[in-house]
Protein backbone atom coordinates (compact mmCIF):
# COMPACT_ATOMS: atom_id res chain seq x y z
CA UNK A 1 0.00 0.00 0.00
CA UNK A 2 1.10 3.40 -0.65
CA UNK A 3 0.00 7.30 -0.03
CA UNK A 4 1.35 10.17 -2.28
CA UNK A 5 3.10 12.69 -0.32
CA UNK A 6 4.49 16.34 -1.24
CA UNK A 7 7.69 16.63 0.83
CA UNK A 8 9.91 14.88 3.51
CA UNK A 9 11.41 16.72 6.61
CA UNK A 10 14.39 14.96 8.21
CA UNK A 11 15.77 15.92 11.84
CA UNK A 12 12.10 17.63 12.85
CA UNK A 13 12.07 19.34 16.18
CA UNK A 14 8.59 20.64 16.21
CA UNK A 15 6.48 17.96 14.70
CA UNK A 16 6.30 15.96 18.24
CA UNK A 17 8.25 14.59 20.94
CA UNK A 18 12.04 14.29 20.24
CA UNK A 19 13.59 14.27 16.91
CA UNK A 20 11.32 13.03 14.10
CA UNK A 21 11.59 12.21 10.56
CA UNK A 22 8.24 13.37 8.95
CA UNK A 23 6.03 13.19 5.94
CA UNK A 24 3.62 15.57 4.75
CA UNK A 25 0.72 13.58 2.57
CA UNK A 26 -1.25 15.16 -0.07
CA UNK A 27 -5.16 16.12 -0.07
CA UNK A 28 -6.96 18.15 2.40
CA UNK A 29 -10.64 18.68 3.44
CA UNK A 30 -9.82 22.26 4.73
CA UNK A 31 -8.30 25.33 2.69
CA UNK A 32 -7.13 27.02 5.62
CA UNK A 33 -5.91 30.68 4.59
CA UNK A 34 -2.76 30.39 6.58
CA UNK A 35 -1.85 26.97 5.14
CA UNK A 36 2.18 26.29 5.21
CA UNK A 37 1.50 23.45 2.57
CA UNK A 38 -0.63 24.55 0.27
CA UNK A 39 0.35 22.21 -2.60
CA UNK A 40 -1.17 19.99 -0.68
CA UNK A 41 -4.16 21.45 -2.17
CA UNK A 42 -3.40 19.65 -5.37
CA UNK A 43 -2.38 16.20 -6.58
CA UNK A 44 0.35 18.01 -8.25
CA UNK A 45 4.45 17.08 -8.39
CA UNK A 46 3.11 14.60 -5.81
CA UNK A 47 5.21 11.07 -5.01
CA UNK A 48 4.63 7.84 -4.09
CA UNK A 49 5.88 5.98 -0.93
CA UNK A 50 5.30 3.01 0.74
CA UNK A 51 4.57 2.27 4.84
CA UNK A 52 7.81 -0.16 4.16
CA UNK A 53 10.46 2.27 2.38
CA UNK A 54 9.18 4.58 5.35
CA UNK A 55 9.68 2.03 8.15
CA UNK A 56 13.27 1.19 5.97
CA UNK A 57 13.95 5.06 5.71
CA UNK A 58 13.97 5.70 9.95
CA UNK A 59 15.81 2.43 10.65
CA UNK A 60 18.62 3.51 8.73
CA UNK A 61 18.77 6.70 10.83
CA UNK A 62 17.46 5.36 14.01
CA UNK A 63 20.37 6.38 16.48
CA UNK A 64 19.93 10.09 15.15
CA UNK A 65 16.55 10.25 16.40
CA UNK A 66 16.99 9.21 19.87
CA UNK A 67 13.76 9.89 21.77
CA UNK A 68 11.94 10.82 18.62
CA UNK A 69 10.36 8.84 16.16
CA UNK A 70 7.81 9.73 12.65
CA UNK A 71 5.26 12.06 12.10
CA UNK A 72 2.87 12.19 9.84
CA UNK A 73 1.21 15.39 8.53
CA UNK A 74 -0.48 17.14 5.99
CA UNK A 75 -2.29 18.03 4.48
CA UNK A 76 -4.50 15.97 6.05
CA UNK A 77 -3.01 12.30 6.76
CA UNK A 78 -6.46 10.63 7.30
CA UNK A 79 -7.44 11.26 3.99
CA UNK A 80 -4.75 8.03 3.22
CA UNK A 81 -6.62 6.39 6.33
CA UNK A 82 -5.96 2.66 5.58
CA UNK A 83 -2.17 3.32 4.79
CA UNK A 84 -1.90 5.23 8.20
CA UNK A 85 -3.22 2.23 9.82
CA UNK A 86 -1.15 0.03 8.27
CA UNK A 87 2.00 2.51 9.09
CA UNK A 88 0.42 2.53 12.51
CA UNK A 89 0.65 -1.51 13.17
CA UNK A 90 3.94 -1.54 11.77
CA UNK A 91 5.57 1.44 13.88
CA UNK A 92 3.67 -0.50 16.92
CA UNK A 93 5.28 -3.73 16.10
CA UNK A 94 8.90 -2.18 16.28
CA UNK A 95 8.13 0.12 19.27
CA UNK A 96 8.89 3.34 16.42
CA UNK A 97 7.03 6.32 17.98
CA UNK A 98 4.28 7.77 15.38
CA UNK A 99 2.43 10.96 15.76
CA UNK A 100 -0.60 11.61 13.42
CA UNK A 101 -1.12 15.84 13.09
CA UNK A 102 -4.53 16.25 12.32
CA UNK A 103 -7.96 18.46 11.77
CA UNK A 104 -9.56 15.74 12.96
CA UNK A 105 -11.02 14.70 9.68
CA UNK A 106 -13.30 11.50 10.10
CA UNK A 107 -16.93 10.08 8.50
CA UNK A 108 -17.47 8.60 12.48
CA UNK A 109 -15.08 8.99 15.68
CA UNK A 110 -14.61 5.35 15.76
CA UNK A 111 -12.41 5.25 13.06
CA UNK A 112 -9.24 6.49 15.38
CA UNK A 113 -9.97 3.62 17.45
CA UNK A 114 -7.37 1.72 15.51
CA UNK A 115 -4.66 4.30 15.97
CA UNK A 116 -5.43 4.42 19.63
CA UNK A 117 -5.06 0.63 19.69
CA UNK A 118 -1.75 1.23 18.29
CA UNK A 119 -0.73 4.17 20.60
CA UNK A 120 -0.71 6.74 18.32
CA UNK A 121 0.14 10.06 19.52
CA UNK A 122 -2.12 12.90 17.87
CA UNK A 123 -1.58 15.93 17.14
CA UNK A 124 -4.55 18.40 16.64
CA UNK A 125 -4.93 21.61 15.22
CA UNK A 126 -7.77 23.84 16.81
CA UNK A 127 -8.48 25.89 13.97
CA UNK A 128 -11.39 28.18 15.79
CA UNK A 129 -13.17 27.09 18.66
CA UNK A 130 -16.33 29.64 17.47
CA UNK A 131 -18.06 28.38 13.88
CA UNK A 132 -18.09 31.38 11.92
CA UNK A 133 -14.12 32.33 12.35
CA UNK A 134 -13.90 28.70 12.17
CA UNK A 135 -15.71 28.77 8.59
CA UNK A 136 -13.38 31.85 7.41
CA UNK A 137 -10.02 30.07 8.38
CA UNK A 138 -10.66 26.52 6.86
CA UNK A 139 -14.00 27.44 4.39
CA UNK A 140 -15.48 24.79 6.45
CA UNK A 141 -17.91 25.25 9.66
CA UNK A 142 -17.83 22.01 11.33
CA UNK A 143 -15.12 22.19 14.35
CA UNK A 144 -13.79 18.37 13.71
CA UNK A 145 -10.78 18.87 15.80
CA UNK A 146 -12.91 19.50 19.24
CA UNK A 147 -14.92 16.59 18.68
CA UNK A 148 -11.57 14.42 18.49
CA UNK A 149 -10.46 15.73 21.32
CA UNK A 150 -13.33 15.06 23.51
CA UNK A 151 -13.50 11.60 21.71
CA UNK A 152 -9.49 10.87 23.04
CA UNK A 153 -10.40 11.87 26.56
CA UNK A 154 -13.23 9.88 27.09
CA UNK A 155 -10.81 7.23 25.60
CA UNK A 156 -8.06 8.05 28.15
CA UNK A 157 -5.98 8.83 24.93
CA UNK A 158 -2.73 10.82 25.20
CA UNK A 159 -2.75 13.84 22.44
CA UNK A 160 -1.05 17.26 21.93
CA UNK A 161 -3.02 20.47 20.70
CA UNK A 162 -1.23 23.13 18.99
CA UNK A 163 -2.75 27.14 18.14
CA UNK A 164 -2.08 28.68 15.12
CA UNK A 165 -1.99 32.33 16.66
CA UNK A 166 -2.77 35.17 13.64
CA UNK A 167 -3.94 38.77 15.14
CA UNK A 168 -7.70 39.07 13.77
CA UNK A 169 -7.66 35.07 12.82
CA UNK A 170 -7.92 33.76 16.46
CA UNK A 171 -6.96 36.25 18.89
CA UNK A 172 -10.69 36.80 19.64
CA UNK A 173 -11.18 36.99 23.75
CA UNK A 174 -14.28 34.43 23.25
CA UNK A 175 -11.70 31.75 21.45
CA UNK A 176 -9.19 32.04 23.55
CA UNK A 177 -11.22 31.99 26.74
CA UNK A 178 -12.79 28.45 24.88
CA UNK A 179 -9.55 27.44 24.17
CA UNK A 180 -8.37 27.90 27.76
CA UNK A 181 -11.01 25.84 29.16
CA UNK A 182 -10.65 22.86 26.92
CA UNK A 183 -7.26 23.18 28.14
CA UNK A 184 -8.04 23.20 31.63
CA UNK A 185 -10.73 20.39 31.35
CA UNK A 186 -8.42 17.70 30.07
CA UNK A 187 -6.55 14.73 31.86
CA UNK A 188 -5.25 13.47 28.89
CA UNK A 189 -3.33 16.53 27.17
CA UNK A 190 0.34 16.17 26.92
CA UNK A 191 1.26 19.31 25.84
CA UNK A 192 -0.13 22.91 24.23
CA UNK A 193 2.02 25.05 21.90
CA UNK A 194 0.86 28.31 20.26
CA UNK A 195 2.35 28.26 16.64
CA UNK A 196 2.51 32.47 15.77
CA UNK A 197 1.54 33.03 12.47
CA UNK A 198 3.94 34.01 9.42
CA UNK A 199 4.51 34.55 5.98
CA UNK A 200 7.18 32.43 5.09
CA UNK A 201 4.41 30.32 2.45
CA UNK A 202 3.61 33.60 0.39
CA UNK A 203 5.74 32.50 -2.54
CA UNK A 204 3.96 29.11 -2.82
CA UNK A 205 0.77 30.93 -3.37
CA UNK A 206 1.97 33.09 -5.52
CA UNK A 207 3.09 29.74 -7.74
CA UNK A 208 0.28 27.84 -7.41
CA UNK A 209 -1.54 31.22 -8.36
CA UNK A 210 -4.14 31.09 -5.15
CA UNK A 211 -5.08 34.29 -3.54
CA UNK A 212 -3.20 34.79 -0.44
CA UNK A 213 -5.47 36.32 1.94
CA UNK A 214 -3.08 37.16 4.72
CA UNK A 215 -0.83 39.77 5.35
CA UNK A 216 1.84 41.73 7.84
CA UNK A 217 -1.07 43.04 9.54
CA UNK A 218 -1.91 39.11 11.00
CA UNK A 219 1.35 38.54 12.17
CA UNK A 220 1.89 38.91 15.53
CA UNK A 221 4.85 40.98 17.11
CA UNK A 222 7.46 39.71 19.46
CA UNK A 223 5.24 41.36 22.51
CA UNK A 224 2.08 40.22 21.59
CA UNK A 225 3.78 36.70 21.46
CA UNK A 226 4.94 36.84 24.67
CA UNK A 227 1.93 38.15 26.06
CA UNK A 228 -0.45 35.18 24.27
CA UNK A 229 2.16 32.64 25.96
CA UNK A 230 2.42 34.22 29.58
CA UNK A 231 -1.79 33.82 29.34
CA UNK A 232 -1.49 30.15 28.33
CA UNK A 233 1.15 29.82 31.05
CA UNK A 234 3.55 28.67 27.99
CA UNK A 235 7.67 28.66 28.76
Amino acid sequence: MNASYIKKESFSTVDGPGIRTVYFLSGCPYRCIYCHNPESFFNINTKKITVDEIIKDFLKNKTYYKNGGITISGGEPLLHYEFCCELAKKCFSLKISLAIDTCGFHNKLSVFDVFIKYKVLFLIDIKHTIKKYHKIITQKSETLELNLIKYLEQKHHKYWVRMVYGIGLTDQPKNISNIKKIINNTKYLERFEILPLHLLAEHKYEELKIPYKITKKNVPSIEQIKNIKILFKID
